[in-house]
Parts: structure tokens; sequence; C-alpha cells
């Protein structure tokens, strides 16, 4: 329990107090992937869901899902973000998804990047489900977090 930053002496959950950390630059970049059949596939890179413009909209998803981290997930901190970034590349088998998310603070954004990419790939099945209900949101991952006392992580690759 000792490694258990949330957790307080009798066990229950907790907010970390992070006020006597020093402010220093953190980044993060996160990953998923929405799987999903070629002719779903199609109506994106052609613009032609019915919703409308599926990568805009996961765009400010995306966006917003970093923004209101700390109002999903109940340990997190409210975080004053420098910047956040959602990309998108059209692959085979779907849409890859990264995000990258920067403030200069006393604790990282892992979680704000894992947010907006798994946030991304909801909108992306949202704007998609008309056409296809059995897409997968897939893979959501930390690829890369620097920033604090632990340092920079790179995640191994097929990790």
């Amino acid at each position: 329990m000792e490694d258990l930053t949330h957790i307080n002496p009798q066990g229950r959950a907790r907010m970390v107090d992070v006020s006597a950390k020093d402010a220093t630059f953190r980044r993060a970049r996160a990953a998923g992937k929405v799987l999903m059949a070629s002719s779903t596939l199609e109506l994106v890179r052609t613009g032609g869901a019915k919703k409308g413009d599926v990568l805009a909209v996961a765009q400010v998803a995306g966006i917003q899902a970093a923004k209101h981290c700390w109002e999903m997930v109940p340990m997190c901190h409210p975080v004053a973000l420098t910047g956040v970034d959602i990309s998108f590349v059209l692959e085979d088998d779907g849409i890859a998804i990264e995000a990258v998310c920067s403030c200069r603070g006393e604790t990282g954004v892992e979680m704000e990047a894992l947010c907006a990419a798994s946030v991304a790939g909801l909108a992306i099945y949202d704007m998609c489900k008309a056409h296809q209900r059995d897409m997968v949101i897939d893979n959501v991952r930390l690829l890369e977090k620097d920033g604090g006392k632990s340092g920079h992580f790179i995640r191994e690759e097929g990790r």
C-alpha cells in the first residue's frame, strides 16, 4: 500500500496534496484506435457520415475531455493545460488516435491525455454508430510522459 499515493492511512481513497511540489513542464502522449469496417472508414474519409465531420467532432471532444478530466476521474487534480492536440491516422482497419497534453504544473497530464484519446474514440463511435454498431475502441494506452519526479517514460514497442 506504500506505493499507492491515493490511499490514506485508513486505507481509503484520497486526493494527493501536491501543494508542496514545484511547478515544472509536464507533457504526455496517449493513443488508441477505433476498429471499424472498411465501409465505415470510407464514410469518414469521404465525409459521408450522417452526423457530419467525424474527425472534427472527435478533435473537439478529445480536447474537451482533456480539459475536464478532473471532473470525470475522481482523484485527478484540475490542471491548467497549456496545450492539447489530437491527431488521427486512417489505417486499413480503423482510425488511430493520438493525444498530446502539456502544462506547467505540480502534477502530470497522463490522465488528461488518456481521457482525450478515449473520448475522441467515443466520439468517432458515436458519429459512426448509425452505419456500424460493432466498432471497437481498442488499445488505449500511455505512450510517453515527461516531467516531474518520475522523469521520462516511453512505452516499449509491443507493450
